[in-house]
């Protein structure tokens, strides 16, 4: 592998950090399976998309592709919450509703920003300056901003809010009877999780250049692995620990994959990028049983 592949699945596993820290919310603090993700990164990536090339500060513009995610999680949760239907159903509902919106939003397939400024313009301005090859500059400016957003999300995690919600998720009856609101819970962490992963889509229009409507189709298989591989290597021992597993997970995904679609002697192409993140899931969730039997033997 390259420096160049090696530093390039390094800046998509950050970009796919994100998506990791909003599935953590959803599924283990909340318990909350939301496939909403694989439309609101799209969404995140056409609203950033739209914005920029309409002229827009694009810092501005991620911050209202959050908005927008967190309003799609808010439609699902509501839809779940106010009206009792299954999450899983109700998070479909609202994955197929945004594939449209998300035409509606770009107008077309797809938005080049090939000539347009980013987040990453100045940056990379500054690397040539110091003789830093863009390849490099890319990923440590991911890396800083997803710490950021890590660190912010362990600390309210652990603040009065953050932890009456996953007391909502441990066990929901016990947190109404200690007079939690559940269903508030529920809607503002939903949402937080949709505009993580909005943010995730952000970056990835702005890093490789382009916003296409089909460009989240598997974010949340991608998402539950970087979780899977990240807590399988760092067993949980605090929310902060948690993050960095989810940062970890993501980066170790895409080294993973990168590594074997390199690996002439496979075969595997770039069509089988699916085929390989079922075997890397699959595998991540049978080695902690083996380690057991191992231990047993």
């Amino acid at each position: 592998m390259s420096a160049f592949a090696f530093f390039g699945a390094v800046e998509l596993g950050l970009v796919y950090a994100l998506v990791a820290l909003g599935v953590y919310i959803s599924f283990r603090v909340l318990d909350f399976p939301d496939l909403t993700v694989d439309g609101t990164f799209p969404l995140g990536a056409a609203v950033t998309a739209v914005l920029i090339a309409g002229g827009w500060n694009p810092w501005l513009a991620a911050i209202v592709s959050m908005i927008a995610g967190a309003a799609a999680g808010l439609v699902t949760a509501y839809v779940s919450v106010r009206f009792k239907v299954l999450h899983l159903l109700a998070s479909i509902l609202t994955m197929i509703a945004l594939f449209s919106v998300n035409l509606r939003v770009m107008g077309r397939p797809n938005v080049a920003l090939l000539n347009e400024e980013t987040m990453l313009t100045p940056f990379l301005t500054w690397g040539d300056a110091a003789g830093m090859p863009d390849y490099i500059v890319r990923p440590l400016f991911l890396f800083v901003l997803v710490t950021l957003f890590a660190l912010g999300l362990a600390r309210f995690l652990v603040s009065d809010l953050g932890l009456a919600m996953r007391a909502t998720g441990a066990n929901a009856r016990m947190a109404q009877a200690q007079g939690i609101p559940v269903g508030a819970h529920i809607l503002s962490g939903i949402a937080l999780s949709n505009a993580l992963v909005a943010l995730s889509g952000s970056l990835f229009a702005q890093t490789n250049g382009f916003a296409d409507v089909t460009a989240g189709v598997g974010t949340i298989v991608v998402g539950l692995a970087a979780v899977i591989v990240g807590e399988t290597l760092l067993p949980r021992r605090g929310l902060l620990l948690a993050m960095i597993a989810c940062m970890v997970g993501s980066i170790l995904y895409r080294l993973a994959v990168q590594f074997a679609l390199n690996l002439d002697f496979i075969g595997l192409q770039a069509a089988d990028l699916n085929l390989a993140t079922a075997v890397l899931v699959l595998f991540t969730l049978i080695l902690p049983r083996l380690r057991q039997k191992g231990r047993a033997a």
